[in-house]
């Protein structure tokens, strides 16, 4: 006998196309746009799966999960909603329900997930309350916000390690504040810290305490962040720039659930949940044997790669209204921005991500004279920042077109060694510089100047061939195409 599924949906059309969907599944469908009609079909002990949208004439489905899940404890809920926030995955998962499907959905993922649920068996997920508040930890509506939310909802209940990737600027702490402040240690303490910013012989004392006289300066006994976090949440940000001493020791951690302090004698069982994030390549650091593969593995029980602003420059327009109210709440005057304005940030390729956006925003909350941030004045804040990003190339004359895959643009001439080739140039950058520091470093100048013609001989050697190119220069394609585009290397449309 096939199964039945049971459709609620106010939307005549999306109840037509789901019912259409899931037959052709195979499955027997009862459709109603009543979420009361629903509970008592539920009630009555008919249905092996509910597909049910979250608003409705009637009643808010919200309010009748709870009453559904005592009636049928086994019976899997997916709820799909258009409105596609952060807070509506949160609220389906501590309800009980199976999924959560933002809407616009593709019909084959649906059915996918009504495979998944009915071949389910067991006790539903406990989910522990949501907070009341109603702020919005992450904003964002696009696909890409999305697939987060749905990882997050389903790990809120869980002690599972996380790490999270992505470039600075995209949130990776807001992720990890969410994970705690959602989930069931929300009650223990969040502790945070920088592994870039905390000298490398001093991380093993900031994480696992140390003894007095464990060594010089050590006057007296100090707690570390491993202590302070226990029975909540640790996140451990930048953890590409843990030294592999403390590697070894923070593996030990997470296989057997103890460490040592620093000059400690006797080991210390601890209670807390994991969450690791790096804006760096931690394959690559494997590569080259500066982080290690098995705590990589144990990091990354659950990854969740957060999206650059430029790949969901969709959610533009909900961010800045959420940065302005932020800013409202905090004393700054309440400001409106025109749509022109908003189109004008969506033009954006936004290199420092969130973080940059929310201080333009606040910038012009503060300083803006009109109540109406208008096109204009994103114009001329975009500007401003050009400039102070980029003094030297502001003033500096414009540079010839390049050819379609540059030459090497160095060479170290014949019975010059690489030091004396590095002095020249240094004087030479000094001579430009004067008492000034260049804008971006010597260390970057170099490094751009040195990767650039690297990247493009290895391209002309493989006549623009950008698999095998990285493959010669012992990347991925991923980072070579990064490359490519950071170092403004132009190609021709032969070029692949």
């Amino acid at each position: 006998m096939a199964r039945l599924v049971l459709v609620a949906d106010d939307d005549l059309a999306i109840r037509t196309v789901v019912t259409q969907a899931l037959t052709r599944a195979g499955y027997e469908v009862r459709a109603t746009g009543s979420a009361l009609m629903l509970a008592r079909w539920v009630e009555a002990g008919e249905g092996d799966l509910v597909v049910t949208d979250v608003v409705m004439p009637d009643e808010n489905i919200f309010e009748l999960l709870p009453r559904m899940k005592k009636a049928r404890p086994d019976l899997p809920i997916v709820v799909m909603s258009a409105q596609n926030s952060f807070m509506t995955a949160i609220r389906a998962s501590e309800r009980g329900a199976y999924e959560y499907l933002p809407k616009p959905f593709d019909l084959d993922q649906l059915v996918r997930i009504a495979g998944q649920a009915l071949a389910t068996t067991g006790a539903p997920r406990a989910a522990a309350p949501v907070p009341e508040s109603e702020e919005m930890p992450l904003v964002g509506r696009s696909p890409a916000m999305q697939e987060v939310y749905r990882i997050l909802a389903r790990l809120m209940n869980t002690d599972l390690t996380v790490m999270i990737t992505g470039e600075s600027g995209t949130g990776k702490e807001l992720v990890a504040r969410a994970l705690h402040d959602f989930g069931r240690r929300r009650k223990g303490p969040f502790v945070a810290i920088n592994m870039a910013a905390i000298p490398r012989d001093l991380i093993e004392s900031e994480l696992f305490g140390h003894e007095k006289g464990a060594f010089t300066g050590a006057a007296q006994r100090a707690e570390g962040r491993f202590q302070q976090a226990e029975g909540g949440t640790l996140f451990l940000d930048e953890i590409g720039d843990m030294p592999m001493e403390a590697q070894t020791r923070l593996l030990r951690v997470l296989q057997q659930g103890e460490y040592m302090s620093v000059g400690g004698r006797a080991p210390v069982r601890t209670d807390v949940r994991i969450v690791a994030a790096s804006n760096k390549d931690l394959a690559t650091l494997i590569e080259k044997g500066l982080f290690r593969e098995d705590l990589y593995y144990r990091l990354s029980v659950v990854p969740i790669r957060l999206p650059p602003l430029r790949e969901r420059k969709g959610d533009i327009p909900d961010l800045v209204r959420h940065f302005l109210g932020v800013a409202a709440r905090e004393g700054l005057p309440e400001k409106r921005i025109e749509a022109r304005a908003l189109a004008r940030l969506q033009d954006h390729d936004w290199p420092g991500n969130i973080r940059e956006l929310e201080n333009l925003v606040r910038r012009l909350a503060a300083l803006h004279a009109d109540d109406v941030i208008n096109a204009a004045a994103i114009d001329a804040e975009l500007s401003a920042s050009r400039r102070v990003l980029s003094p030297a190339r502001e003033s500096a004359p414009p540079r010839p077109a390049r050819a379609a895959v540059s030459p090497p643009e160095l060479e170290i001439p014949p019975g010059q060694t690489l030091e004396s080739f590095f002095r020249a140039h240094l004087k030479r950058h000094f001579a430009e510089y004067g008492d000034h520091l260049p804008p971006d470093g010597l260390y970057d100048r170099f490094l751009v100047e040195f990767e650039r013609p690297l990247v493009a001989a290895a391209l002309a050697a493989t006549n623009g061939n950008q698999v095998k190119a990285a493959d010669l220069l012992g990347i991925n394609r991923n980072t070579l195409r990064k490359k490519i585009r950071e170092l403004g290397i132009r190609m021709t449309s032969a070029v692949g």
